[in-house]
């Protein structure tokens, strides 16, 4: 059996308040730490159980869940270690905190893993909220997404990520079987407010 201590991610673990609230996954952007998105999991779905884990990669000192090559340009090879990393991670805090399967709900560079991991290790997850998304892998295999929720935001004036290469993520979880809304909204990389709404929305009709 696993315990706490055993747990492969240094992570921030927040209990539910609310019985029968989804647990969300938070995973963090470039730069980002265990910390940064309990606020959001409180606003989008409060009472929920939190587990937001500290990606491992370094990059100039900046935590990240994967390597990349340069800017939109993903080491995929690491990108599949990683996911099945997290996939295992998600396994085990659902042992050690009795959990049933998380959403996900991923910013940049966390909401590109959280895409992966539902490519890869489907059944880890019930759905994902993924805030500036692009595709993690170039040939992904095709996964069994039947009816998982998905929930995808993009920014009309992102300069990081184009526009088709979203529309591209949302098409091919599509294609998998996955219920997914994709929204296009007129802001940028950041999150804002609009993000917030459709989330906390979304969620409430899990």
């Amino acid at each position: 059996m696993t315990t706490k201590n055993e747990l492969s991610f240094l992570h921030r673990f927040v209990p539910a308040s609310e019985p029968g609230r989804p647990p969300l996954l938070l995973l963090h952007g470039t730069g980002g730490n265990e910390d940064d998105l309990l606020p959001l999991g409180r606003m989008i779905s409060p009472g929920s159980a939190l587990v937001s884990p500290r990606g491992k990669v370094l990059e100039g000192g900046m935590p990240r869940f994967f390597r990349r090559l340069a800017e939109g340009v993903f080491d995929e090879e690491d990108v599949r270690l990683r996911a099945n990393e997290l996939a295992d991670f998600i396994a085990d805090l659902r042992e050690v905190y009795e959990l049933p399967a998380p959403i996900a709900v991923g910013f940049s560079n966390g909401a590109n893993i959280a895409a992966a991991v539902l490519q890869l290790r489907p059944e880890a997850l019930a759905g994902a909220a993924l805030f500036r998304a692009m595709v993690p892998l170039k040939d992904a295999p095709s996964a069994d997404l039947t009816s998982k929720p998905v929930l995808i935001t993009s920014g009309t004036s992102d300069p990081i990520i184009p526009a088709e290469n979203a529309k591209q993520l949302a098409a091919q979880l599509q294609a998998d079987g996955a219920i997914v809304q994709h929204h296009m909204l007129p802001t940028g990389h950041g999150l804002s407010q609009a993000d917030v709404t459709l989330a906390k929305a979304w969620i409430e009709k899990l």
